[in-house]
């Protein structure tokens, strides 16, 4: 790591010898009797000092200034008090246990490839000089090389520093004061102080270590953790450095100098899967629309993956707020089991429902009379849950049922902001009914339905989280035994022989899913919804415009369940 810093001169030169602003100071005393010359204060003239008074001047400065002196530094300077409370605050807060300043003779603005370190042994950083203009005709710019030690590390702090120096109505020469005649970099405002560093930010992997900056859906999760690591630092692991900072706290600290280096921080560990998180992007891109999807480790409520197209647009997996469609009905066909209805219940599938004065209908047309929970579910057949759910269902029973088994409607901390589930609890059954199908108020997002897929594959629910280790709410209860078979055995039904049929095949054996065709309002095309579960997997995904949820997000759901979870 770098330890010292080259510093270009070219950007101070302007500053140093700016027309104006110079203060009038009587900084020698008298003629000999011992009285200052209070009548005739020592001001700044037009004629620039020779190239001898400059250099004395100069080094007269920097000798004081090296012994410590500051308070004969600061006389030999056109503005004595604010030399003297700068030079002490750097004293005091940078604490150097020795300082050397050698004058280097005079220069004129270089070009920033100019600048030269002082050692070019020593680990240095370069502070670039930009707007370089040549000296006032009121000054004479001298070089000086400074070298600061600490008590804490044998290697010095090595960087090349620029003084104006100008010619006094007395005659003698003054060193014009600014805040780069400390350092280049230092600006009004600004302050150089010993701080704690860190190290820099550690690599970002997944949960085996394998690193994740090559995903395109991460690049906002990665840009995140590392603008953060800086706060987070742990003082156990902390070094120590000069560091240049505002005054008001404003901005991003710059390290100039490293005293002592930092403990190495381990690499961050997401719950990630570089394998799934591939087939996620590679799902999501492909669809040639807007998609989004998720995967969960449902034995954990680990993210496995995250994947939303275009990458460079919202991120609907955790902040999509539409409406899910028919995979609700596995909320719902819950809900139903819960209030006493069982598989082979009477469900008949009307032609048509009516819903708050419109005609609700299902994708295939025609009655079923003798369809029962089992084939209402599989067919995903709208009107029987209406008809079912507002005969057997109070306004209240989805949402109780989602929050308290499912965790939808809690407040979740997955490690990256998140849209939580929104099933509003309508005052009335003509409201709640088309919550029953997915519709209505209900807002939620493939986080949230591939949550739901693996509470009834794992049959406890665990909030999805990105970080190892982070607190996970709890739901208030399970679902009965009994029910939790039957919503499995539905849920497995429709691959088999249901809406999930067309994807069966590149389902993996055993896989239960749901699909949903969410109509919305401001798009003429029906999104496409799919979630699933296969062994200790659980996906789900959306795709906008999609169409029916086989058509679209189910291959994207399936892609992902091929890959496992290894």
């Amino acid at each position: 790591m770098n330890k010292g810093a080259k510093i270009g001169i070219a950007a101070v030169a302007a500053v140093m010898l700016a027309a104006g602003g110079y203060g009038a100071y009587a900084l020698v005393s008298g003629d000999g009797s011992g009285k200052a010359e209070a009548a005739k204060p020592r001001t700044v003239v037009a004629e620039p000092p020779t190239p001898e008074l400059a250099a004395s001047g100069a080094k007269a400065f920097l000798d004081a200034w090296a012994k410590g002196d500051l308070f004969t530094a600061a006389k030999l300077t056109d503005d004595p008090d604010k030399a003297q409370a700068a030079l002490q605050a750097f004293q005091d807060k940078v604490k150097p246990s020795a300082v050397h300043l050698t004058a280097g003779g005079p220069t004129t603005a270089p070009t920033p490839t100019a600048a030269k370190s002082s050692a070019a042994a020593s680990p240095s950083a370069s502070a670039t000089a930009s707007g370089a203009a040549d000296a006032a005709p009121t000054g004479v710019l001298e070089s000086f090389k400074a070298s600061l030690e600490f008590a804490e590390t044998g290697l010095p702090w090595n960087y090349d520093g620029v003084l104006g120096v100008v010619k006094m109505s007395d005659g003698t020469a003054a060193v014009h004061w600014a805040p780069t005649v400390i350092h280049p970099k230092l600006k009004a405002g600004q302050s150089l102080a010993v701080k704690p560093v860190y190290a820099s930010p550690s690599t970002v992997t997944d949960r085996n270590n394998k690193p994740l900056a090559s995903y395109p859906s991460l690049t906002g999760l990665l840009n995140q953790l590392k603008a953060a690591a800086p706060q987070g630092g742990d003082p156990a692991t902390a070094g120590s450095g000069v560091v240049i900072s505002s005054d008001a706290g404003s901005g991003t600290p710059e390290k100039l100098f490293t005293i002592k280096e930092p403990k190495p921080v381990p690499n961050l560990k997401l719950t990630l899967d570089a394998p799934l998180q591939a087939a996620a992007e590679s799902a999501v891109a492909a669809q040639g629309k807007p998609a989004s999807l998720v995967a969960i480790e449902p034995s954990t409520g680990n993210i496995l993956a995250f994947a939303f197209s275009p990458s460079n647009g919202q991120n609907r997996a955790f902040s999509g707020a539409t409406a899910p469609g028919s995979t609700m009905k596995i909320l719902t066909a819950t809900a139903l089991m819960e209030a006493g209805v069982t598989p082979t219940t009477s469900m008949p599938c009307p032609e048509s429902s009516m819903v708050t004065g419109k005609a609700i209908k299902n994708d295939e047309p025609g009655a079923f009379p003798n369809y029962t929970l089992t084939d209402a579910f599989v067919h995903s057949c709208n009107t029987s849950f209406l008809e079912k759910g507002k005969d057997v269902l109070k306004p209240g029973s989805l949402p109780a049922l989602a929050k308290d088994v499912f965790g939808l409607g809690l407040v979740w901390k997955t490690g990256l902001s998140n849209f939580d589930t929104d099933i509003p609890t309508e005052g009335n059954m003509a409201g709640a009914a088309s919550e029953f199908i997915g519709q209505g108020k209900v807002r939620t997002n493939p986080l949230a339905m591939a949550s739901v897929a693996a509470t009834v594959q794992s049959g406890v629910f665990r909030q999805p989280i990105l970080v190892p280790g982070m607190d996970q709410v709890k739901a208030a209860r399970t679902l009965a035994p009994q029910v939790l078979t039957d919503l499995r055995s539905l849920m497995v039904k429709t691959v088999q022989s249901g809406t999930a049929a067309a994807v069966r095949p590149a389902l993996p054996g055993g896989s239960g899913a749901k699909t949903g065709t969410a109509e919305v309002d401001s798009s003429p095309d029906p999104n496409s919804w799919f979630t699933a579960y296969s062994g200790n997997l659980a996906v789900a995904a959306e795709v906008q415009g999609g169409g029916h949820g086989a058509d679209a997000a189910g291959p994207a759901v399936s892609k992902v369940l091929q890959v496992g979870n290894k």
